[in-house]
């Protein structure tokens, strides 16, 4: 059996480098190569031909196939994987984030004050920012942010007086961590209408001071509508500014592939960067829901598209986020009413009929379920649909997954739907999530080995720019569960720790199966896409809390070294 490969490898080689002496070879020698291949799991050395593996195996037979014109790379004993596919990130929001204000650093509300004063300081020129604006150049938007106020000294929900004072007439809507809950001044409310007596929109909720009734500043979920709606909209040459600053970050770890969250606009952008020859990340466009039509007027379905840009993805949410108490649960949270936020379009039926409809159009249906009633719900649906509508191979995806009732992960395989889950999630939510829905509720939570136990595919990616991009650190989470503040050393849950094998699969194979593309890329097989990672260290041997200090040498993006850290 095995010599038969061998000689489809040979002959696949051979085939590729006769067909033109124009071709670009380039051969990676004496590394450690873990493919993702269950026939082939490791080997010494792999040689590529213009965009494709030509082949994979020993470096003596290589060898052969070296010549002249073959651009030779020395691994050195470094371990190559196939190149990361983030199953779940934000890619443009990523850039703006790199460009803008990072609130993340924060670490109590007097530093969170004092980034954004000086941001706005610098940013404008002034010596103190709110005061005497005639420029029509000032007071504009201040965006983005992700504070995250569980990481503060007094873990309190910031509220509009804290920076009201310098921002009079600078609108300042700086959104929570989670992207569910954000922090609007004063200016930003009168600017959207909000006042004491603005109703809650569906699906979203107004914060107000319990004994004066006015907004506090805090709107969570479709209550974030109201501002982003008068937000002015990013123009072309701004997303390709914020995206050519994703792909950078996108080659220093080693993301060779993204199935990421499109929003209007952004999908052009993308297209303008591969017409510049700029290129060096795969993108699989997941569109929200509600511009399914748009896709099926246009005849794209799963698979549409080439090896640079594809679609078929539609993006829906069920609930809000566990930060910000939004995520739906089937009991209310610890000492609190609330259940969460189910979104209004599960309460009004809408997104049941476009899932059914684009479904039908065969177009992929991914939704964002954080809370155990939001993942049911959608597993109620999803079975619905695989009952009614007819056959075909749909990979529903839940995005997050995160916590589940007793039974649930069964019907993920039952009913054929990918995981689509952030491993960095669990070491950061950790810190707090019993706080949040108690000792009972957070042993259903992450729950990673349940997954791959019970047959479900596990896709891994960051969720960036809500968590770091960097996949070693989604590596380390998954196989560590050691929370950042190093309070479960042990690990948060342990019996839910993967091998690092596993969590390489999810973070690269199992990522390609989730967007219809594991027959071209996320391993390293003969014929397959020549995406490739090198690491500093060998995550196979070393112990796994050390996963967290590696670093990326080298990533392969279509047969070219897009990133070197030698150079």
């Amino acid at each position: 059996m095995h010599s038969i490969k061998y000689l489809i490898i040979f002959i696949s080689f051979f085939a590729l480098i006769s067909c033109s002496e124009n071709k670009m070879k380039t051969a990676f020698i004496n590394g450690k190569i873990y493919t993702v291949d269950q026939q082939q799991p490791l080997a010494e050395a792999v040689v590529v031909v213009n965009n494709k593996i030509a082949f994979v195996g020993s470096n003596k037979e290589t060898e052969k196939f070296i010549d002249a014109s073959t651009k030779v790379i020395d691994l050195n004993g470094k371990l190559m994987l196939p190149g990361f596919n983030d199953s779940h990130l934000h890619f443009t929001s990523g850039g703006y984030f790199l460009l803008g204000i990072n609130l993340r650093k924060a670490k109590s509300k007097e530093e969170f004050i004092s980034i954004l004063k000086d941001y706005i300081i610098q940013r404008e020129g002034l010596s103190s920012p709110g005061t005497n604006r005639t420029s029509p150049e000032l007071g504009r938007w201040v965006t983005g942010g992700r504070w995250d106020h569980e990481s503060w000294k007094v873990k309190k929900v910031p509220t509009k007086e804290l920076i009201d004072d310098f921002t009079s007439n600078t609108p300042v809507f700086v959104n929570r961590i989670d992207g569910h809950m954000g922090l609007a001044n004063s200016k930003a409310l009168e600017l959207a209408g909000i006042t004491k007596d603005t109703p809650n929109p569906a699906g979203g909720l107004i914060m107000k001071d319990p004994d004066t009734g006015e907004p506090t500043g805090i709107l969570k979920d479709n209550a974030m509508d109201l501002v982003f709606d008068i937000i002015p909209e990013k123009s072309l040459e701004d997303n390709i500014e914020a995206a050519n600053h994703s792909f950078k970050e996108a080659r220093k770890f080693g993301i060779t592939s993204v199935l990421e969250m499109t929003e209007p606009g952004e999908l052009e952008a993308y297209e303008r960067i591969k017409m510049d020859g700029n290129f060096t990340c795969r993108i699989y466009s997941i569109l929200p829901i509600n511009k399914y039509m748009e896709l099926v007027n246009n005849n794209i379905k799963v698979h549409s598209g080439d090896e640079y840009i594809r679609r078929g993805g539609l993006k829906g949410y069920a609930d809000g986020s566990l930060g910000a108490k939004t995520a739906w649960f089937f009991e209310p949270y610890e000492n609190d009413t609330t259940y969460g936020l189910p979104m209004d379009i599960i309460l009004n039926g809408e997104l049941s009929d476009w899932a059914f409809d684009a479904d039908k159009n065969r177009l992929q249906i991914c939704i964002h379920a954080i809370g155990n009633k939001a993942n049911n719900q959608i597993l109620n649906l999803f079975e619905a649909i695989e009952k009614d509508n007819s056959k075909w191979d749909r990979r529903f995806r839940i995005e997050h997954a995160q916590h589940l009732i007793p039974g649930d992960v069964n019907r993920f395989s039952e009913i054929g739907v990918i995981a689509s889950v952030q491993p960095y999630h669990a070491i950061d939510d950790g810190v707090w999530v019993r706080n949040r829905i108690g000792k009972e509720r957070e042993m259903l939570t992450h729950m990673y080995k349940s997954y791959l136990d019970n047959n479900v595919v596990l896709a891994f990616g960051t969720d960036w720019p809500v968590a770091p991009i960097n996949p070693l650190y989604g590596l380390y989470a998954a196989v560590t569960r050691r929370t950042v503040d190093g309070k479960n050393p042990d690990g948060w849950i342990p019996e839910q720790k993967i091998t690092i094998e596993e969590a390489i699969k999810a973070y690269t194979l199992d990522a390609a199966y989730a967007s219809f593309e594991e027959n071209i890329k996320g391993s390293i097989e003969v014929g397959k896409l020549a995406d490739m990672v090198v690491l500093s260290d060998d995550i196979l041997t070393i112990d796994p809390i050390k996963i967290w200090d590696v670093k990326v040498e080298m990533t392969i993006f279509d047969g070219k070294v897009v990133y070197d850290k030698e150079e």
